[in-house]
């Protein structure tokens, strides 16, 4: 049994997540982030799950570390440290007994976050039922109701159509054409024009090349090697080509997000 106090643990490290991660470690909340052996995050230069891969990962100035074990991560946490482990199954969680977990990875279904993982427990977006599988939902959705919090019910259900930004919406999001290898050839930052190649998918028949959707910054591209399936997130462009800074930094999505689970927590922390 660990002996941090106050310890948040949020599964899931993506770029809205890294919004809800970034804010609770300001606040002086240790935190615990637990992720897949192969996050899939397109906004890569934001979402602290590329330390995974790199070891550390740094956003807006903060860094986080990639623990190798559940001891390591006890080290880090007790020395301040924004740690993460590679844990998808949660199994961290018992050993713990962290005052909150927060389901952060946004799957659009419950991947086996329930109440009795911790005192406090918040889910992001749909698929989980507050009061039932959780204690509270946040709003994911973009508009009015983003970054509520719900202690009965759930939050909107999944669309598939991503927020409008610029005047645009699905057509900012690319999907892999097929299954196998994605290999890049443009990188998070650069300018591309609509039907521009910015990367293939090796197959088992060849390559497919992935095509620029339309004019804009390409501020989230999947990591180059990334195995992916048919119909794969892999690429985001912004249209507003003078916001470069915004590959670089958290969203006002993920922040109000954000905002919405540590009001959660400090909410239901004074009941228990």
């Amino acid at each position: 049994m660990s002996g941090v106090e106050n310890l948040i643990i949020v599964r899931g490290g993506g770029d809205l997540a890294t919004g809800t991660i970034y804010k609770l470690h300001q606040c002086g909340f240790p935190v615990l982030v637990l992720e897949t052996a192969n996050p899939s995050a397109i906004r890569r230069n934001v979402a602290f799950s590329e330390a995974v891969y790199q070891g550390t990962q740094t956003v807006e100035g903060l860094s986080c570390t990639l623990a190798s074990s559940v001891s390591e991560a006890e080290v880090l946490l007790k020395a301040g440290k924004l740690t993460m482990l590679a844990d998808p199954a949660g199994t961290a969680i018992d050993y713990f007994t962290p005052l909150a977990v927060v389901d952060a990875i946004l799957a659009k279904k419950n991947l086996g976050t329930c109440r009795d993982m911790a005192p406090i427990t918040v889910a992001l977006g749909p698929g989980f039922t507050a009061g039932v599988d959780v204690d509270a939902v946040v709003e994911t959705k973009r508009g009015h109701n983003l970054g509520k919090v719900l202690y009965s019910g759930s939050a909107a259900p999944n669309t598939g159509i991503p927020g409008i930004i610029g005047g645009y919406g699905k057509e900012r999001v690319i999907h892999s054409p097929a299954a196998g290898i994605l290999r890049n050839v443009a990188k998070i930052t650069d300018t591309v024009e609509k039907g521009q190649v910015i990367a293939y998918v090796e197959t088992e028949n060849g390559k497919i090349s992935v095509y620029a959707t339309l004019t804009g910054l390409l501020r989230g591209l999947i990591r180059d090697g990334y195995p992916v399936s048919q119909g794969f997130k892999i690429a985001d462009i912004d249209p507003r080509l003078d916001e470069y800074n915004n590959c670089f930094t958290i969203s006002d999505k993920a922040r109000c997000i954000a905002g919405g689970v540590l009001e959660a927590i400090l909410h239901l922390r004074e009941s228990l």
